[in-house]
């Protein structure tokens, strides 16, 4: 006769991470005499404390600024209603009338679209100041709107602050329309003289943008960057400062929001000139640097930087692209958004925007990962001794929770069994940065019917985060092995998700290609008929 089995009504499936930590108990226990004596020496023994950073590493305001991701630009002047990009300084302020500006829409656009800071055009090239500067005439208080009482500025700070988003600057050094530039000490002490007007008027800054743009046969003119610097450190100091050479981020090197595949937080500032830097060290940064600069990807939703009535923003899909090749790649996005001539930002460009974070959330919101049961190759002081450096904390959002192996070991694993087979196609990973940017090669490979790991994807910098696309795998076994870093490897999130919106071409047999957008390359080999993507 079959015995028959009961189960408690009570009785609840357990977890594969509680299951891990049982199994990681009973090991403990066999190794003591008694329960007793096993939870005291685990009581009694010392906490393992965070290993030492590998320099450089970022200061707060730059971990706050990437820890924001996005970034919201906006080009507005009198561009926006001569039809033009880089204004001649001669415009006639009567042309500057947006007559339903409205600050609170241009932030609330910015922040239900997931952007946590909006960074404005307070002086463009033509030399116009959106605040009634006391140093030019030039400015909103020579134009009709607001009957010549109007502050772009301060309405913008504004609508910034009751929202709780980041408010940040844009002051040409270009300027095309004031009569000393060229003189270089007067003008540096007009332009210091407007710097000091826009960071003491409107609160708290967060960031100072700053750019070598100039025309050919432009008068010639140093600007004193290190004085203009200062000046910002002394009144914000709580402000990152943007420029080709930092000091707190860097220009990533091309107006399309692309970032090098290999990209580094780790810069040489003496090795950089603001105007003048090479665009490769730019993108892909320094991985020997001895300061932490990191990437900003700047790129407009238009063709343009200012509002044009005959062009159409780019589409949600092409944002999601940029996405994965700024922020996937160790970088902050500052994405441009123009407000209209009417002083609003247009419809056609806030439904791209809502798309896509819809596409964002729809991706990222999951984590497979979560399901699974993790291991890692070892556990810096022991997986009974130090529960804070476990690997179960790669899965909890942020970067001050971390896996951090054993010291002096070769094998840097992170082992993910599922209970069934789980379907995705983009990896992603994160790094304490607060510690040092650190990994310099990594891979992610599949048990393949239970038998032999075949690789999936390899990469190599992670930083702040890394984003990796391939084709839809479906499997029960992963490994996430880092194979080269500076000093031990330190892993803050591992995420596993599906994209369905992204189109990825598969290349035929024999043949290594990069896609036309430059994100990815396929190569499938006939040898063992797998592919292979590498980032």
């Amino acid at each position: 006769m079959k015995k028959k089995t009961t189960t408690s009504k009570y009785a609840k499936p357990i977890s594969p991470n509680a299951f891990l930590s049982l199994f990681a108990l009973s090991i403990c226990l066999l190794s003591c005499s008694s329960v007793s004596d096993c939870l005291i020496r685990s009581a009694d023994s010392p906490q393992k404390p965070p290993p030492l950073p590998i320099l450089p590493i970022p200061t707060s305001r730059q971990l706050g600024w990437q820890s924001a991701s996005m970034a919201l630009f906006l080009h507005f002047g009198p561009n926006t209603f001569t039809d033009s990009e880089w204004g001649s300084g001669r415009a006639d302020p009567s042309v500057f009338n947006p007559t339903h500006l409205d600050a609170a829409q241009w932030v609330g656009v910015a922040k239900q679209a997931g952007f946590s800071r909006v960074i404005l055009t307070a002086k463009h090239h033509d030399g116009f100041c959106l605040w009634p500067s006391e140093y030019t005439d030039y400015s909103v208080r020579s134009s009709p709107w607001r009957g010549g009482r109007g502050d772009v500025v301060a309405e913008l700070s504004s609508a910034a602050r009751d929202a709780g988003i980041g408010f940040g600057l844009y002051l040409s050094p270009w300027d095309r329309h004031e009569p000393s530039y060229g003189r270089t000490v007067e003008y540096n002490e007009f332009y210091m003289g407007q710097m000091t007007e826009l960071l003491t008027r409107y609160g708290e800054i967060k960031e100072v943008f700053l750019d070598g743009a100039k025309g050919e046969g432009e008068k010639d003119m140093e600007y004193y960057f290190e004085s203009w610097f200062s000046l910002i450190r002394q009144l914000q100091p709580g402000a990152v400062i943007f420029s080709d050479a930092g000091p707190d981020n860097r220009w990533i090197g091309d107006e399309a929001g692309i970032a090098g595949s290999t990209c580094w937080s780790l810069f040489n500032r003496s090795s950089a000139k603001i105007g003048g830097t090479d665009p490769q060290y730019l993108r892909s940064g320094d991985p020997v640097g001895h300061d932490w600069v990191p990437g900003e990807c700047d790129v407009s939703i238009r063709p343009g930087w200012f509002w044009h009535a005959s062009e159409v923003p780019k589409s949600a899909r092409t944002l999601l692209d940029i996405y994965y090749k700024s922020i996937g790649r160790n970088c902050h996005l500052l994405l441009n958004v123009p407000p209209n001539n009417s002083g609003l930002i247009s419809e056609e460009d806030i439904q791209v925007l809502q798309e896509f974070n819809e596409l964002r959330r729809s991706i990222f919101d999951e984590n497979l990962a979560k399901s699974a049961l993790l291991s890692a190759s070892s556990t810096r002081g022991g997986m009974m001794n130090n529960s804070r450096f476990s690997p179960e904390n790669v899965l909890k959002e942020g970067i001050y929770s971390y896996w951090a192996p054993e010291e002096s070991q070769s094998d840097w694993t992170l082992h993910l069994r599922f209970q069934e087979k789980v379907k995705f196609n983009v990896l992603r990973v994160q790094e304490p940065i607060q510690l040092g940017q650190r990994v310099i090669q990594f891979y992610l490979e599949t048990l393949n019917n239970g038998e032999e790991w075949r690789q999936v994807i390899n990469g190599t910098t992670v930083g702040y985060q890394r984003l990796l696309q391939f084709p839809m795998l479906e499997t029960q076994e992963l490994r996430f092995v880092v194979d080269k870093s500076r000093g031990d490897p330190l892993i803050s999130y591992l995420g596993l998700h599906v994209d369905t919106f992204s189109i990825l071409t598969e290349i035929s047999n024999n043949t290594s290609q990069t896609h036309a957008n430059g994100s990815w390359v396929i190569m499938k080999t006939a040898r063992d008929n797998h592919l292979s993507a590498t980032l």
